[in-house]
């Protein structure tokens, strides 16, 4: 498998996976107002990407057809696809796809996806055998081949970010805590991921942002948006509950080291204001970004922090448009752009 790495996600993608919202207990309350906010984000990134969705069934494929078709137009870069999950975040239970590298073994084949275990984020919520199926089924329908890494290892794709070239940020909250994997130990860890996402340098931030049900998901906290260079959010606000984490975290970055002993250039990005539905503080997050082929797609939350994330995404994505989506709402169900979507990268 060291013949292979999982490309960043600036690269260039063949298409990008999402699922349909349809678990009302995600959306407690709310569940009507996220359709229309999730077709306009299906709009959005098919300006740059073909678009793949899941739905739970081929009843239900003209009536989201259509939903979309009011904000986009034209739909041929959509299809829609009747396969059931259990929920809308593909990100963490669908497939993560290496490529082999050109100086790999020659024979295999050029790109294999990655079905690792997924449990419900710690079997937190109800029934996850659907989900944890995703990437076989996706298999099944487009012809790529899978492999499941052996031992099974639970991880989630929200809970890293690899910069295409060897290095790989995680957090120590989410990928060492006892509900994701308890028999193995952090140097066992770090060993699949270099084993099987082709990384060398594994590098690990601290704790995740108050609200995030993930225990820490890396997407919320820190991305890479090139090879050399990290863009984090950052919290001015003593008093706020996600001051000392991301403090904690922003020092760090800056100690660490890439692939090639070099230091990254550190970026950020603000928090939101705090975002919270019936007392509960949501992990709103500019950090939840997608890159697109073409674009970046962001979450806004109603603030004047919404205008610097969006000139800032736009400074380090030069080339690519920046289009924020009202995400307010749809954090509610405790997560948002990022979390929702899942690329495939181009083979090669």
């Amino acid at each position: 498998m060291r013949a292979y790495r999982m490309p960043a996600e600036w690269e260039p993608h063949l298409a990008t996976y999402l699922v349909w919202p349809h678990n009302r207990d995600t959306w407690p309350g709310k569940f009507e107002l996220i359709p229309p906010i999730f077709a306009r984000m299906v709009a959005a990134i098919a300006q740059f990407d073909p678009v793949r969705i899941l739905v739970n069934g081929e009843s239900e494929i003209g009536s989201v057809r259509e939903m979309i078709a009011a904000h986009a137009q034209p739909t041929d870069q959509i299809e829609i696809l009747a396969i059931p999950t259990n929920d809308s975040w593909i990100r963490d239970h669908g497939p993560i796809f290496v490529n082999r590298l050109e100086t790999g073994a020659r024979g295999g084949p050029i790109q294999i996806a990655l079905d690792w275990k997924f449990n419900s984020w710690g079997e937190k919520y109800g029934s996850f055998e659907l989900d944890d199926v995703v990437p076989r089924r996706l298999a099944e329908r487009y012809s790529f081949e899978v492999v499941e890494p052996a031992p099974t290892m639970v991880l989630e794709g929200g809970s890293i970010e690899p910069n295409g070239a060897g290095s790989l940020l995680t957090t120590e909250s989410c990928l060492l805590n006892p509900n994701r994997n308890p028999d193995l130990s952090r140097a066992q860890i770090e060993d699949y991921l270099k084993t099987y996402l082709g990384v060398s340098n594994v590098l690990w931030l601290g704790d995740g942002i108050a609200g995030d049900d993930t225990d820490g998901h890396v997407d919320d906290l820190a991305r890479f948006v090139a090879r050399d260079t990290i863009v984090t959010v950052v919290e001015d606000d003593p008093a706020d509950a996600n001051y000392t984490a991301l403090s904690d975290n922003l020092e760090r970055l800056r100690a660490m080291r890439d692939q090639d002993a070099r230091p990254f250039r550190i970026e950020t990005l603000p928090m939101p204001r705090a975002v919270y539905c019936e007392g509960t503080r949501l992990p709103a997050s500019y950090a939840n970004f997608y890159i697109a082929n073409g674009g970046v797609v962001m979450p806004a939350f109603d603030c004047d922090a919404d205008s610097i994330a969006a000139a800032t995404l736009a400074r380090l994505f030069p080339g690519r448009r920046v289009v924020p989506i009202p995400s307010s709402d749809l954090v509610w169900g405790l997560g948002a752009i990022h979390c929702l979507t899942q690329q495939h990268p181009l083979a090669k």
